[in-house]
């Protein structure tokens, strides 16, 4: 739904003194972060890792994530 037909009416304005306490919220600084790329896969390739991921109850990029770690080891 675009923004245009959210009804904001309701939500109160925050207060100067609210803004002034406000904190950026993302994901916690670990030291450890993971570095965005962008790869082609096919997608049926694509829907099977996925399936395979919900069936193991986790995201499908930590799947892929740990697919190639393990294929990563074996080569080296």
């Amino acid at each position: 739904m675009p923004d245009s037909r959210i009804d904001f009416s309701d939500i109160p304005e925050a207060s100067d003194e609210e803004l002034r306490h406000a904190r950026r919220v993302g994901r916690p600084a670990t030291g450890q972060a993971k570095q965005l790329i962008a790869i082609r896969i096919a997608p049926r390739l694509l829907a099977e890792l996925r399936q395979m991921a919900a069936r193991q109850h986790k995201p499908y990029q930590t799947l892929v994530h740990e697919l190639l770690e393990v294929a990563v080891k074996r080569v080296a």
